[in-house]
């Protein structure tokens, strides 16, 4: 990312300070033991924060995660006119954003491809301005992750919808109507994107096999904040009535469940306990058990999850990740990381996402017997990983290498921490206060 762009989005979130370059040294093979409060999710906040785009009024959120993608569809949001301004005076951070200037700027094309997320901007513009140029979203190499559900339902709803030279434009002059849209696969980004242009549509709209994550959830209970009428939460299919006008409200994001299960594969891993406050087990769903099954001890209690290994180690099992309430891809290298050490053999199925290996070859590097064939992924259990240079390719499987690194003997270097940044708020300094070692080093060191 070039300087000039740096600038933009910091000046949009001064707060975020962490360095894009160098670094972790961890010294593994030391039980993480303590506190640590899950975060904001990542998944439902960005979403959260294009909800400013659809109001002339302000729309705050708590909870929110001090992360580099919050920061840079902060810069992205700015540069479109949106007012943007902080709290960071509690334990999380609070952002109040104004849509009353949306649409008189032009938004950055790299800070777009920074991010997959930043595109939810299109529903929102659409139903807003009636028209969006955005460049082709960024985000994790994990596979292909084409916009074609998005556009089709726009184009159903009224809008015209071309690529032209790498950029998507999108047009409704006469504004976007209710549709019956049946989504081909449950996708997250275009049922969310499609709520956010339904909500001021005129007339009705149905989105079947619509996407059901927490984060799809929470953003749905955002817009009904807003005024928006959604029927359907939480279900596979939205009906969503179009209003007029929607107003600024307080809104909470929820804790991030995908953090929640990274912690829990740290604690484990680590032969550790951590106390993983403002969470519960319901935010695992199907992790639950196969973690559970895995050999790990998990409780809740008092507002909080308490992880642990169990008395009889960690054991192999079967994991196919799905769309939710099945096990979330999200968590798979996390998972593959903690099997690695397991007793036996287990075997991880991935349905989603045809590049989520890439972690393979770095946990290889570690000493992992994990051979891969298609989109399986066979593990068979050794008794310790050892240190070794490794460098992340995406968010998840930077937490994973960080989860080997810290169970295993002897000292790795983590490469690529720029993805831990993007998805993770401080996460290293948390890790820290429960006795992790781990040094950064910048580029220069």
């Amino acid at each position: 990312m070039s300087r000039a762009n740096v600038v933009s989005f910091r000046r949009a979130a001064p707060w975020w300070t962490a360095s894009a370059a160098g670094r972790l040294e961890i010294d593994g093979g030391v039980p993480l033991r303590g506190e640590i409060a899950v975060a904001g999710a990542k998944n439902a906040a960005l979403p959260l924060m294009v909800c400013a785009a659809l109001t002339d009024e302000r729309l705050t959120l708590r909870n929110l995660p001090r992360i580099l993608d919050v920061a840079i569809l902060a810069g992205i949001l700015a540069e479109l006119g949106a007012e943007v301004s902080w709290d960071e005076s509690g334990p999380a951070l609070t952002g109040t954003l104004g849509g009353a200037g949306f649409g008189s700027g032009r938004v950055d094309s790299a800070l777009v491809s920074r991010m997959r997320a930043s595109f939810l901007i299109a529903g929102a513009a659409l139903a807003r301005l009636g028209r969006i140029a955005l460049p082709l979203p960024g985000g994790d190499a994990i596979g292909l992750r084409p916009v074609d559900f998005h556009l089709a339902g726009f184009r159903q709803m009224g809008a015209t919808a071309e690529i032209e030279g790498g950029e998507v434009v999108l047009s409704a002059p006469g504004g976007l109507r209710g549709a019956a849209i049946v989504l081909p696969f449950p996708s997250v980004g275009a049922t969310q994107n499609l709520m956010l242009a339904a909500t001021l549509a005129k007339g009705e709209t149905s989105i079947t096999n619509a996407a059901r994550e927490p984060e799809v959830t929470d953003l749905a209970r955002c817009l009904s904040a807003m005024g928006a009428r959604i029927d359907g939460i939480g279900t596979d299919t939205l009906h969503i009535s179009g209003v007029d006008r929607l107003h600024g409200a307080t809104y909470d994001v929820l804790p991030d469940r995908i953090e929640l299960g990274t912690l829990i594969c740290a604690a484990a891993a680590t032969g550790g306990e951590l106390r993983l406050a403002g969470a519960s087990t319901e935010l695992l769903s199907a992790a639950l058990p196969v973690f559970q099954d895995a050999g790990i001890e998990i409780a809740a209690a008092g507002g909080a999850v308490t992880a642990r290994r169990g008395a009889g180690g960690l054991v192999g099992v079967d994991i196919m990740t799905q769309p939710y309430p099945g096990f979330a891809t999200d968590l798979q290298p996390q998972a593959m990381a903690l099997l690695s050490c397991a007793e036996g053999a287990a075997m991880i199925t991935e349905t989603l996402f045809e590049n989520r290996f890439r972690h393979v070859p770095e946990l290889q590097r570690m000493g992992a017997n994990i051979r891969v064939v298609r989109n399986h992924a066979v593990i068979r259990g050794v008794p310790a990983l050892h240190g070794a240079e490794v460098t992340a390719t995406d968010i998840r499987a930077g937490a994973a290498l960080l989860i080997a690194a810290l169970g295993a003997e002897g000292t790795s270097t983590l490469h690529g921490v720029e993805h831990v940044d993007r998805g993770y708020d401080s996460l290293v300094d948390r890790l820290r206060r429960c006795g992790a070692r781990i040094r950064r080093v910048d580029a220069a060191g």
